[in-house]
């Protein structure tokens, strides 16, 4: 906890009434930080995702306000140690494929799809830029919430992947969207289809990665990238923007994909929803802590 820890010496922090997210605004350098802290697990919950867009909708009502301090970058972080996020809410997932409950499993996915397109279109705001920082691991979901971000940040030895293949699924919020955008989809259905764990120094090296940051020099990062951008801010949002048009994501394309995500969960058999129980008790120790256990996502 020492990395959130440092950013609460440096940060004013403003009146926090989310349950599982902590929010600290910058006003100096005009960096907005939300730090999650889902429980019982530190997954995307159904709480958390409310209060993710609650925080987007606060930010937005900043920004349009003139008489407020302006927005020019926001920060998704975690506050649990060695954990940016293990993804989806996998009990959930569980208990709506069980129930054959589509809609209340739709429901969920456009949370999900809610969030990571607030953050992808940064707030559809042109002069915002949002920025996911990993520190530990992101699982699943998780990964692919990092990767909505229009700038990804990641500490040397965090770990990243998308194990939904191993439960005969594939991340259906946003993954091949993001990623393919990235590294091309021809690398992003490799990384897909493969299931494992991938360091930061490994994704860095695929292009994955826009700042590969040193263990514990994750916040140090952001604000290096924060002043190199401000030197060459106008072109850089120019270029984009232009990036924009010549490669949209559009709302569409994530709940089209996301459609086809719910119907494959729902075919989902026995011996499947066995192996995405098993990842959740390896992915969450007898204390509730999340276990670092690569051996989970390769079994």
């Amino acid at each position: 906890m020492a990395h959130l820890q440092a950013v609460r010496n440096t940060l004013p922090a403003q009146h926090n009434e989310y349950t599982q997210l902590t929010t600290y605004f910058d006003p100096h350098s005009q960096v907005a930080w939300g730090y999650m802290h889902a429980e019982p697990r530190p997954c995307f919950t159904p709480t958390l995702l409310r209060e993710l867009i609650a925080w987007g909708n606060s930010m937005v009502g900043k920004i349009d306000d003139p008489a407020e301090p302006d927005v020019k970058y926001f920060v998704i972080a975690s506050s649990v140690a060695d954990t940016f996020s293990l993804g989806g809410d996998l009990s959930l997932f569980m208990k709506h494929i069980m129930a054959k409950d589509r809609q209340a499993l739709y429901h969920y996915a456009l949370s999900c799809i809610d969030c990571s397109f607030a953050v992808h279109s940064h707030l559809n705001r042109p002069g915002v830029t949002s920025i996911a920082l990993v520190q530990g691991q992101a699982l699943g979901g998780g990964f692919e919430s990092a990767l909505a971000a229009n700038v990804l940040i990641a500490e040397r030895g965090a770990k990243m992947g998308l194990p939904e293949i191993l439960f005969n699924l594939f991340p259906g919020m946003g993954a091949m969207t993001f990623l393919g955008r990235r590294v091309g989809y021809h690398q992003a259905e490799k990384i897909i289809r493969s299931g494992k764990l991938y360091l930061a120094e490994e994704l860095h090296d695929l292009g994955v990665l826009d700042v590969l940051a040193e263990p514990g020099e994750g916040e140090s990062a952001v604000y290096d990238y924060v002043r190199r951008e401000d030197k060459s801010r106008n072109g850089i949002l120019a270029l984009r923007a232009a990036r924009e048009i010549s490669q949209p994501v559009t709302y569409d394309e994530l709940i089209r994909i996301t459609e086809i995500w719910v119907d494959a969960a729902l075919r989902l058999e026995a011996r499947d929803l066995r192996m995405m129980e098993r990842l959740v008790s390896r992915q969450t120790g007898k204390s509730g802590s999340p276990v670092d256990d690569s051996h989970a996502l390769s079994a």
